[in-house]
Order: C-alpha cells, then structure tokens, then sequence
C-alpha cells in the first residue's frame, strides 16, 4: 500500500491561485522498495502544484524577484524559450498577476501544453522542431535583442532565480518531511534548477546526504525536458561541482518506468518522472540501507493529444 506524508496544517483558504504552489506530498513508493530491502523511496509530486508541474516553483520565483527589481513592469510582456511546463507555469502566472506572456517553443511540444498556454491567453511563438529547446533559446534571444524595451526575458536557463527556488522551497520541504533519514536525493536535468537549489539546501545541511543528477545518455533522446549537457547548451546556472554524481539514463528505461508507476503505484506521470524514479531506485539497489527521495515532474496526460471541445456539437 502506497505511504503517503503531506504536511496538513489545516484546510488553507488563499487569496489567489499563486499561494499554492509548494509544499507538495511526498509519496512511499511500497511496490518499487520490494527491488532493494533495506531502503527507504520516496517521489515529490510537484505534479499537485496548480500549473501541474515542477516548473511552478521557479516560474514564480523568477516573476516575483523581476517585479520587486523592476525588471518586470505593466509596460513589458515577459518572453522566455521553454519546451512546455514552465511556459504553462508563467501563463498561468500571467492570468493570476495580471501581465502579457510570450513563448517560444519547439513547434513539436504536445498540443496539450500549447492548448493550456493559450487558454491562459500567452501568445506562442513556435521555433524549428528539430533544433529542440536550443533552438527556442536562439529565437527567443533574437526577439529580444531585437525589441529589448518590448519583453522582459526571464531566461530560465540563466536566472539564478530559478535554482533559489529550490533552494527556498524544494529542498526545505524534503527536509522537514523526511528530516536526518534522507541519504540520497536524485533528479533529472533540464534548466538544472531542481538539482542545483535542491543540493545547495541539503548539503547545507547535512553534506552526507548523496546528490545525483539524473541526465540522458545519448543526444538523442526522447525525455522531454532534460538535457544532454555535452551535446546541449549548456545552463549558465549549471555547476557540475554541485551534485555528487552524474547518472546517464536511457530513454527506454526513462519510458518504461512511466509506465511502471501507473501500473504498479498508481502514479500516471511523464518520462522525465520515469527516468528520475528508474534513477533512484538504481541508486537505491546499490546502496543497500538508506532512504532516496526524486521527484515526479508532472502528470502523464500532459503528454495526450487531447480532443478540442467545439462550443457547440451536433450528434
């Protein structure tokens, strides 16, 4: 039976949609820790933040430290390159907060993120599919460049603000939710913000707690939302000295795990939440005794096709 431990001060009543993001459940994964007696697993569902995904935390890191700097003003539209969750996240924070949004995104991205982004109201600006989110970094920097009054580019890749936040939230939360029986903590890398704030916060902490960066292991690659550093652009927030360890995954383990959790823990999730779930428990069978904490980046159906309801149907 799946284990699962949330905080629950209390039934919150909130002004807005944004004080919802955080402080997200932490699931025991029971079927899974039957491959490796002796430790302890456990998945972060950032998927129950309201944007449905991990992105959320970030995204509004980044708005709220641009607006109290005044680089984001009522006068500026905020412009970023995403492969699809952060862009939801900031479209969802542009409703909720009241300024413009632009995305460049792959033209490949699931239509179900270009569909939730667009009923937020953001414009999208779609880049070449087949040079993938660095090619939506170098469209969207264009744009700037050549309307630099225009936009307020948050640039996720750069913004130490993204890291902070999980620093300020993430890593906080595993602690008080798992405290000094967390040894190891494992995610996959895309922007790198997760595990970047993330290992700050817990070797700030406590340096014996095992940090490993979950990356793919060839170019070519088909988990959406991480990156292949050597063959990529590499983040500028990207430090390869802060994890303890780097993990090549496979794209077909990152899929079959998917899969695995909907099946076995009732978790239905995207691939990159496979891959890190495929990368934890490898983690978790080697080491023997011990307790490995990842996260599940959003949900599965974020990655449907969905039919678009028409106002009205004739049967």
């Amino acid at each position: 039976m799946t284990e699962v431990i949330v905080r629950r001060p209390g039934f919150r009543r909130v002004d807005s949609v944004v004080e919802t993001i955080g402080q997200t459940p932490l699931v025991r994964l029971r079927r899974l820790e039957k491959e490796c007696p002796g430790v302890e697993l456990y998945a972060k569902l950032e998927y129950r933040n309201p944007g449905g995904s991990v992105k959320d935390r970030p995204a509004l890191q980044i708005v709220q430290d641009a607006l109290a700097s005044g680089r984001l003003t009522k006068d500026k539209i905020l412009i970023d390159a995403t492969s699809g969750n952060t862009g939801v996240a900031y479209s969802l924070l542009g409703a909720a907060m009241g300024f413009p949004v632009t995305l460049v995104m792959p033209s490949n991205v699931t239509q179900a993120r270009k569909l939730v982004t667009r009923a937020f109201g953001t414009q999208i600006v779609s880049s070449s599919p087949m040079e993938g989110s660095d090619g939506a970094i170098r469209l969207c920097k264009k744009l700037v460049e050549e309307n630099p009054d225009r936009y307020f580019y948050a640039d996720q890749y750069s913004n130490d603000s993204n890291w902070r936040a999980h620093y300020l939230g993430t890593g906080v939360e595993l602690l008080e939710q798992l405290g000094d029986k967390l040894t190891h903590f494992v995610t996959g890398v895309g922007t790198s913000g997760t595990i970047m704030g993330t290992t700050r916060r817990l070797h700030e902490r406590t340096p014996r707690v095992h940090c490993i960066a979950a990356e793919p292991a060839e170019a070519l690659h088909g988990l959406e939302g991480l990156k292949h550093m050597a063959s990529s652009i590499v983040p500028a927030i990207w430090d390869p000295g802060v994890p303890d360890e780097i993990m090549p995954i496979g794209t077909e383990d990152g899929w079959n795990m998917a899969d695995r959790l909907a099946h076995d823990e009732a978790l239905h999730v995207g691939h990159s939440s496979g891959a890190n779930v495929f990368a934890a428990l490898q983690v978790a069978k080697r080491i023997g005794e011990g307790c490995v904490a990842t996260v599940l980046c959003d949900r599965g159906d974020r990655y449907f096709a969905p039919m678009r309801w028409e106002k009205f149907y004739e049967w």
